[in-house]
This record gives C-alpha cells, structure tokens and sequence, in this order.
C-alpha cells in the first residue's frame, strides 16, 4: 500500500485495483490524475501539472471538468491506453469512489469515428493427432453496434488465424492463454495492425466456463443452432470477449442480442498485405483519399460507409448473395428519381446501431431518443418508396426491407413521439424532456413549478409598482439564490422590509422574506420535477434498451439500402457493368480499368483473358512507368468489387470466383523489425506460396529484385513453376527479367502478354495497351530521361547499354592513372557481373580499339584453341570426335 493519505492515498489504492494505464478519479466537479498517471496524460494532451501534497510528500496532478472528460477519454484512447474511471457518489458517511468503467481501444463508445470498433479474441488448441495445423478460434465484437461473429479455423496455422484477424481491423486483440507467450504471434500481429493487445484472464479463456457464459448471454440453445456446439476454441474466444467487455464496464452487452458463426471459408482471404497492396481503405501513404472504399463510397449515412467498408474487406465467396446484391444494384440503376428519393430520405436517418449501444449502456440522452423516434420513422418512407417503383418492388430491397418488424418500429417511435418534446434539452438533468399529457402526476408538479415561478417573474412589476423604483430587477444566480437590485441612484428609496446582502458598483442587492419562501419552493419544486423526469426518462430509455435487436435490425436494413444505392451511384456515373460470376475459374475482362486510376486520368482501357488449364499464368513484360501494375492491380480490384456484389469498371465481365487474392508489389526496408527488402519480399512470397490455391487469385508485381541479379531469376523462375505446375492459381507475374518468358514455350498455362511501346527516331511512347506475347526491352533508359535525371548521365547511360548490348568492355570514366591510362571493365554475361581485374590501357585510345586491346591480352595457347574453334566444321564433324575435340580443349584450358 501508498504512504500518502487523503484524495492521493485513495486514488493510489484505486490504482493498484485496476490494470489499466490510466485512472481518472472523480473529486466533486472535476476528475484527477495524480503522480505517474498525472505526468502521463499532461504530456499525452497537455494538461497543466500542479503539485498536491500528502503525507509530507508531493505529488503532480492534473485534472479535468467532469462535462469535458470523454474527449479527453477518448484522445487516450486512441493513443492505445486502457483508462479506467473511478466516478463519485454519495454515502451515509459522505461519498465514496469506486472503479465502474474502464475504457479499451475495444471497448470505447464514445468513438468520433463512424469505422466499426473492433474487440477481438484468438485462442489457438492443439490440432489433435494426425493433424498438420492446430486448431484457432476467433470473436469479434463490435460494442458500438452490437455485432458479435464468432468462426473455427481447423487444421491451420498462425498465417491463416492473423489473415482472417486482419480483415476486421480490430482495435483491440485477447490473445487466448497458448497465444499470449508466442512471441512470433504477436511479433506479427504488431508489425501488420494496429491494434492493441491486451491480456485477459485466463480463467475467461477456460472451455466451461466460456460455454457457460456464451449460453448465459444468448441462450441454451444458440451454440447448436448456428452450428458450433463442437467449437471450442470459437466458444472459448467468444467467452473471453463477453466476459473482457462485461469486466471493462461499457455496459453495452445488453445491445449483443445475436450471435454469428461463420466459415472463414465464407469469405475471400486478404492478408494485411493485400489489403495495403490494393489500398482498399487507404493508401500506401496511409491517406483515406485516393483509397477504393474514398473512390467508390457514396453513401449518406455512417452505418452504410460502415458496411461498404465491410464489403471492400470482406468480399464473399457464396454467388447466390453476389447475385442478390448483383440484382438489387441493377435495379437501382435503372431507377434514378427513385433512387435519389431514397437517398434523400435515408441521409435524414442516424446511426441506429449505435444508438441501441448507447441505450442498453445507459448514455444515451433524450436527443438520442428523438434521433431514434427520427430514424424509426424512416423504415415506412423507404419501404413504401421501394414497393411504389415496380423495378424496385421485383429487386431483393424488398426482402432486405421486409426483415424488420415495421409494425413494432412504428409503435416505438410513437411512443417516443408521444413522450419527447420536439427539441428536447442535451442533458437529462435539467428538465424540460417531456411533453404535456405523457404523466399525470409530472403534469401537476410542473403546473405547481410554473405558479411559483409565476410569482418570481412578476414580482419585480409588482415591486415597482408599490415602491415607486424604476430601477429595479430580480434575477439569480448560484451565490446570491434569488434576490432584488436596485439601482445605486434609487437605493434610499427602498422599503424597511429590504434586506441588503450585497453591494456592488452600481448597484445593491437586496432579499425579502416573501422572496425566500418563495425561492425554498421554486428549489424544491425543481429538484421534484427534475428527479422525476429522469426517474421517468431512465424507464423510457429502459425500455428503449429493451428492443435493442428491434434498433440493429431496422439500422442493419437501412445500411444495406444506403450501401446498395452507393454501389448503383458510382456504377451510373463511372459507366461500369455487371460482372457475370462462375465457378469454372475464368477471369474475362473487356475494356477494363482501375477503378481509381480512372477517376484522375485519361485511362486506356485493357483486356484480360485468364482460362483454366489454358492461360492461368501471364508473364507481364513491358517498360518502366508502363502501366504493367496498373494492370494487375485492376483485375485483382475488378475481381474483388465483383465478390462484393458492385459493378465492375470494364466493358463487359466474366469473372470465375477466388477464395483468396494474393499480392506481392514492391517493398520498403523494415530495419526497424530487423527485416530488409529483400527479406520482407521473400517472406511475402512465402506467404503466398503457402497460402493460395487452385482457385486464388495472384499478383506478382517483380521477385527477385532486391538481390544479385542470377539469385533473383533463379527464384522467379523456381516461383513460377511451383505456382504454375502446383499451386495452379491463376496468376499475373510482373518482371524485368525477360528470361522468364521462355517459360510460355514449355509450360503450356504459362502465356506471354507485354504492355506495348512505340521507339520512333530514339523517342518513346507508352501505348498503355496490353498485348500478347513478351517484350525484351524494359526502356529504363528512358525513364531515368522522364523523370529528370542529368542529360550527362542520361547520354552515358545509352552508350553503357549499347556495349553491355553488343558484349564489349566498357571504359571507366575518371578511372585515369597517372600515365594517362583508363581502365575498363567488361560485363560477364554468364555471371551477371564484371570481371575482375579490370585493364588499364594507354588514355590516348578511344572505345574502339577496346576489343584490340582485350585480344591483346589473351596468351598464344588460348588463341591456338579458339583457332581451332573458328576452323572446325560441326556440321561435318561426328559427334563422338566433337566431344573429344571439347574435352581436349578443356584439358589444354585447364592446365593453363
């Protein structure tokens, strides 16, 4: 225990009661940090830093306004600490403080982001004998909104758990108890997201009790009924996260009504690489502008930018729930006025997932209460909407707008019509939340609170009226109550009855008795009405909470249409067309485009043309800056938007459905984990040759780049074969090594195109046009010329090309001797480097004569060889004395 007493004593203990970073205390009207915790927050948010003593010691603290503690809250928040609250009440004996919330990354409602708040849980079983994997269960909560998913991955490894992890983003992670001291787990899972980790009990982990917790907070029956009865490291996960959130306080599993299961096999796999790659919610720069889900997101509401993002991170692999999504897109394209109607109605609506959170946790306030009433209301406009408007009618909105109880919607908003003024005040204790007419008895104490404040507001008519002062008023305020001023110029002119209990500069203030008595009514006539209204409005809010799922479900129909209508939006205004989806593997794309790309540029449109067992692996060659992985890019984003059920940017498109896109584009040092470039490229690599199959997509944007160059083809190649002869997933290969392209001759799934290029008199356009066939000149030359490099440096390059070209020494440039000599080296094509020992030869030579003087320099018995190399017939000459000629050439070589 602390050695300090008093305020900094109690919060000391309170500290050792929690794990958390932070604790805020509440002390009367403020809340405090005290010692380390003080320092902390007033370098994390600037706070002023004070002394406050103790026990003969001193110690920092900070503080602030009660009112004012959530955004400060949630700045700490989301710097990644754990803050718990210890609020104040009121005892026999004074009041007490005790911990009731603490605020996680994962837990935090109070979010000034409309993405999802994702709290995670991973917990990793024993595969069992004769298993090559183990056996990873994973829950996801959303506490904003209620959502809870739960799913089992069987016979897998830690790659497959941290990629299905990584398409929610989470905000904060459980590792299970196996989980929590791998070291390699969480090294990942720190290098790849963002998220916190935190460690909770093991004993919230164990198999009974998180079945026991499971059934407790959705029934005896769920586990079977959506089918993982037999999952225990699902339920274990899904344990922790209900017991994590109920530990932290938030106070929001009232608002977790249903739960999820599903197969990760559900879903399209897009590891963290991936995702970053194609820059689905931000950008390689880390900028939400220029990302897919910025290009693309049209809608008007929060819940639907949630669920498009969702989407775009989530893409499914079921074709039946494509082509419903497919249907009710084309449908809303083709009816304009009605869409635009719809739109209109639904931007009017708020986010009513998270308002049910907010209720079930107790926070929410009357203004949130009309904002429900508000957005209840708008379930019939945009069901009647939809049912006017025979295409829309026909479409799947219809069943997505029939799941909501439209009848107990309209019931509950008028209820809370009937009880809510139209405007109600921000905060619940201040009265003025209820309509006339909604209680009785609330009616008759505000008729009794009005008269006597009646009273008080003629009272200073009445006064000058019998005291003949014209400059008097009576006001209030919290130190004075209520009292009289009078003007200093009239203040002789007051009545014996006046009781002066403050003078100020140009004025007195006075009391008299009527004046008290009716003050002590006024106060407690306000403090009856105001603890009713909160009594009446904590029930209202209560059963408000009580028909959470009613709220998620309403909110979770209007997203869809809002995210349905964004999809037909951007598909109208950007001409883009709906993809045919199979099953066969093909991906047949005509005319298509990024669908980014497209928004900045004068794009050319490209095709692809990928056919199982046929061309299931393209060999993409062509320039620098060409649009090579532009290309690739656009049919992974073309695949992707396709498995979301949106139009697709292209002329026409068949797409064959992927379980998983894999990329591997580029890549910058990671010194800081120790990693280079080389190394996170071959680890990425890795990766996708562990993790594709047959029916993957892959795009490979260079392998092999960031080593000598021999290295580097030797493993592209190797690459290339295992992937086109056993992995077999359709896959576009980017690369500058040329060699690769040899391959299309003798694997007959490895085909050739090239992004074209016109050379006309040494000048160089990029077509942007994919072709057939391979390239063999990548023009790098000329790239170093477009982006400004020195026209010496330039020129010289070309001149080095051109003898690496034609095999001849090249001259080292400020290389001199002292007696004028160059040196020069020459490239060895065999081994991809110069050879050693580079000549130095007299300066006064120019380059032509380098090949004279190589000659010059091989011995007579070398030249006698190589001249009877030149003299021999190999046509003439039989094999077997051939092979004795090379033999003894070599033996003559060799004792050289």
């Amino acid at each position: 225990m602390t050695e300090a007493t008093g305020i900094v004593g109690e919060f000391l203990s309170l500290k050792e009661e929690t794990d958390a970073d932070i604790l805020a205390m509440q002390c009367g009207d403020f809340y405090e940090f005290f010692a380390d915790d003080a320092e902390l927050v007033a370098d994390e948010l600037d706070l002023k830093v004070s002394q406050k003593s103790s026990h003969g010691s001193k110690y920092p603290m900070a503080g602030v306004p009660v009112d004012d503690l959530t955004p400060y809250v949630s700045a700490l928040v989301e710097r990644g600490y754990r803050v718990a609250v210890a609020d104040q009440h009121e005892t026999a004996d004074g009041h007490a403080r005790e911990i009731t919330r603490v605020v996680t990354p994962g837990t935090h409602l109070a979010t000034g982001d409309d993405s999802a708040q994702h709290l995670a849980a991973v917990v990793r079983h024993d595969g069992g004998r004769g298993a090559d994997g183990d056996t990873y269960g994973l829950a996801v909560a959303d506490v904003t909104t209620g959502r809870f998913q739960v799913t089992q991955l069987d016979d897998a490894d830690a790659g497959a758990a941290l990629t299905e992890l990584y398409t929610f983003s989470p905000a904060e992670v459980l590792p299970g108890p196996d989980l929590r001291n791998d070291d390699g787990f969480l090294a990942t899972l720190d290098e790849r997201s963002e998220a916190a980790v935190s460690l909770h009990a093991t004993e919230s982990f164990e198999p009974g009790r998180a079945r026991h917790r499971v059934r407790e907070q959705f029934g005896a029956e769920t586990l079977a009924s959506v089918g993982i009865d037999g999952s225990d490291a699902a339920i274990a996960a899904a344990g922790a996260v209900l017991s994590y959130v109920e530990e932290t306080g938030v106070g929001t599993l009232a608002a977790v009504t249903r739960l999820r299961a599903y197969g990760a096999r559900d879903h399209v796999s897009l590891d963290a690489t991936t995702q970053r790659n194609l820059e689905l919610t931000e950008t390689m720069q880390g900028d939400s502008a220029g990302s897919l889900f910025d290009t693309v997101d049209h809608t008007v509401t929060a819940a639907g930018g949630r669920l498009l993002k969702r989407w775009l991170q989530r893409p499914r692999r079921e074709r039946g729930e494509l082509v419903r999504r497919q249907a009710a897109v084309a449908a809303l394209t083709r009816e304009a006025m009605a869409r635009e109607a719809i739109r209109e109605t639904l931007a009017d609506g708020y986010d009513l997932e998270r308002l049910a959170a907010r209720a079930t946790s107790g926070s929410a306030d009357a203004r949130d209460l009309r904002a429900i009433e508000d957005t209840l209301g708008l379930l019939a406009e945009v069901a009647d909407a939809v049912a006017e408007t025979e295409r829309l009618a026909d479409s799947p909105l219809s069943d997505v707008l029939a799941g909501p109880d439209r009848a107990a919607a309209a019931d509950l908003a008028a209820e809370l019509d009937a009880a809510l003024v139209a405007e109600p005040p921000g905060t619940v204790t201040q009265g003025g939340l209820f309509v006339r007419g909604y209680d009785d008895d609330l009616d008759a104490l505000i008729e009794e609170h009005e008269a006597a404040l009646e009273w008080l507001e003629t009272l200073p008519d009445r006064e000058k009226e019998r005291t003949d002062i014209t400059h008097l008023s009576v006001d209030r305020n919290k130190t004075d109550g209520y009292y009289i001023q009078v003007g200093k110029s009239e203040t002789d002119q007051v009545p014996d009855a006046y009781e002066e209990i403050k003078t100020l500069k140009n004025s007195k203030r006075y009391t008299i008795p009527e004046l008290d008595e009716h003050e002590r009514d006024v106060l407690r006539l306000e403090e009856r009405r105001h603890e009713m209204e909160a009594e009446l409005f904590e029930q209202l809010r209560g059963r408000v909470a009580d028909r959470a799922a009613l709220l998620q479900n309403v909110g979770r129909a209007l997203a869809e249409v809002d995210t349905l209508a964004s999809l037909a939006v951007h598909a109208v205004e950007n001409d883009w067309t709906r993809p045919e989806l199979t099953d066969d593997g093909r991906l047949d794309i005509e005319a298509g485009r990024h669908p980014v790309v497209e928004q900045t540029t004068e794009f050319v449109p490209n095709d692809l043309d990928m056919r199982p067992g046929e061309r299931d692996f393209l060999v993409v060659t062509g320039p620098n800056m060409s649009g090579k992985s532009t290309y690739m890019r656009q049919a992974a984003l073309v695949t992707l938007l396709a498995q979301t059920g949106s139009f697709v940017p292209a002329r026409a498109a068949t797409v064959g459905l992927v379980d998983g896109i894999y990329t591997r584009v580029g890549a910058l040092d990671e010194l800081a984990q120790g990693r280079s470039t080389f190394m996170v490229e071959m680890q990425e690599l890795s990766n996708i040759l562990h993790s594709a199959t047959e029916d993957s997509l892959i795009i490979l944007d260079e392998v092999g780049r960031g080593t000598a160059t021999f290295d580097g083809i030797s493993i592209a190649w190797a690459a290339t074969e295992y992937i086109a002869t056993t992995v077999r997933a359709k896959t576009l290969f980017a690369t500058h090594y040329h060699e690769l392209t040899s391959l299309g001759e003798s694997l007959p799934t490895v085909q050739n195109v090239h992004v074209a290029a016109d050379e006309t008199d040494g000048d160089v356009t990029f077509m942007r046009t994919v072709r057939d066939g391979p390239t063999n000149r990548s023009y790098g030359v000329h790239v170093a010329d477009l982006a400004g490099v020195p026209e010496p440096v330039v020129d010289r390059s070309r001149e080095v090309l051109d003898r690496l070209r034609e095999d001849k020494a090249i001259e080292v440039r400020g290389g001199e001797s002292d007696d004028g000599a160059t040196t020069q080296a020459v490239f060895d094509l065999s081994s991809g480097q110069f050879d050693e020992g580079a000549r130095q030869v007299d300066g006064s030579s120019d380059a032509a004569t380098t090949d004279e003087t190589v000659a010059e320099t091989i011995d007579a018995e070398t030249e006698a060889v190589l001249e009877e190399l030149r003299d021999i017939d190999v046509n003439e000459t039989p094999p077997v004395e051939l092979l004795s000629k090379v033999q003894q050439w070599q033996t003559e070589l060799n004792e050289e």
